[in-house]
């Protein structure tokens, strides 16, 4: 068993799994709740599902990877969106992700910070075209962002 996943999370699974087992057309909703559970899908999990809905794993796989919703790695409490559309991009867009990633100190290729704190995705568009340059931090809507304004902004979240 994983370390980070509790003894009670895979108690959880296989109470879900004994409700659908042998459902093939249950994937989806076996998938939400089993992230729900664990708050991304973790390997291991994945292939307890494959075998106890008696779907081959790399089905299994198809679908997670297909869905934007499904995350295989855990995701920080915070999720940043940052947009990179056409509007946000001519009005510095760039800028303002380069000094979220500084700020947050992520590294190229990484996208959740270590204590889970932040992840950090970019977006083709947030629909805030006249608030550009903007980005969404949860369910909250930032907009004529600089760089110099994420640390503060930023600073509203850490360990909220």
């Amino acid at each position: 068993m994983l370390e980070n996943m509790s003894e009670k999370s895979w108690k959880q699974l296989d109470q879900l799994l004994d409700r659908y087992r042998g459902t093939k057309g249950s994937v989806i909703p076996v998938l939400q709740q089993a992230q729900e559970i664990f708050g991304y899908l973790p390997k291991d999990a994945l292939i307890k599902i494959s075998k106890e809905i008696d779907i081959p794993i790399s089905q299994v796989f198809g679908v997670v990877t297909f869905y934007s919703q499904f995350h295989l790695e855990p995701r920080g409490k915070n999720i940043i969106r940052s947009c990179q559309g056409t509007a946000c991009h001519v009005r510095g867009a760039k800028a303002v992700l380069n000094a979220i990633r500084e700020d947050l100190g992520l590294k190229d290729g990484q996208v959740t910070t270590p204590d889970l704190q932040f992840t950090l995705e970019t977006v083709a568009c947030i629909g805030a075209c006249g608030l550009a340059p903007c980005l969404m931090i949860n369910d909250d809507t930032h907009g004529r962002l600089t760089a110099e304004a994420v640390g503060p902004m930023l600073a509203k979240y850490h360990k909220k």
